[in-house]
This record gives C-alpha cells, structure tokens and sequence, in this order.
C-alpha cells in the first residue's frame, strides 16, 4: 500500500449530474450504432433530456450534433458542463488533461469516465483543477439507484 488515496465517487454528484439537464461532450461517440458509447448518448438525449456533443477522430455528426475531432476543436461559445470519456484507460488520462486545459473556455464541471475507464492520477488531476469526477462506472447503471 502506497499511501495513496484512491477515488471514490460522489453519490451526490452523480444525482446532480444525471438530473440535471445539459451539455455532454462524448469522447469516442461515432454514428457506429453498435458501440455501447452510442447507446448510452441516445439514452441519456432521450431518457435524461442531455445535449450530447460527439467527440472522435472522424468528427462525425450524431443526434443531430455536429461532431468535433477532440475537447480543443470545440469553438469558443460552447458550453459543455461534462466531459463523458468512452476510450480506455490508457487513453483516458490525455482526454482528462485536455477536458481540463479547456475547462474555463467551455465551462466544463465534470469527467465521467466510464465503466471499465480508471486512471487514478487523471482522476486527482481533475479533482485538484476544480472538476467534478464520477470513474469506472456508466450513467445508465447509476441512474436506476437514484
């Protein structure tokens, strides 16, 4: 044992996040229908009432979004309040750093990572920037438990 705290997720984040409608930019959302990032957006645009903004390398457009290729390609004016990260954990940490070097321009409050996503050090990076964090576990999982 290091000594080293690991993340626990916030139950009253969670709520606040799931309840209340807004912006989420969906890192690894494409127009494939069978990835899991798809089905989870689609629910959370039609269950939750969220605006989902794609983010993937081919910048295609979904729901009705235009898609931007990262965090940085999102233009100036944007609000996004959650950074919602389906990439693996060895990508996830630059998703973080760039969710979080954009925070102030795009309002973002938040990094969802998802089911299966940990990286502990990007989790404490988002936390000491002043960012909400919910790790290794899917909006539609904790939904059910509010």
């Amino acid at each position: 044992m290091t000594g080293t705290a690991t993340h626990s997720n916030d139950p009253a984040l969670i709520r606040q996040l799931l309840t209340t409608p807004g912006t989420w930019a969906v890192v690894g959302l494409s127009t494939h229908t069978g990835r899991t990032a798809h089905g989870v957006s689609r629910w959370m645009k039609e269950q939750l009432g969220h605006r989902i903004v794609p983010v993937h390398p081919l910048a295609e457009n979904v729901f009705g979004e235009d898609g931007h290729a990262s965090l940085s390609d999102i233009p100036d004016g944007e609000r996004i309040d959650v950074v919602d990260c389906f990439v693996t954990s060895h990508r996830v940490g630059g998703i973080v750093d760039e969710a979080i070097a954009n925070a102030q321009r795009l309002g973002i409050t938040a990094v969802w990572l998802q089911l299966g996503v940990i990286d502990e050090g990007a989790a404490q990076r988002a936390k000491d920037a002043g960012l909400g964090v919910v790790m290794d576990t899917c909006p539609k999982i904790e939904y059910p438990r509010l």
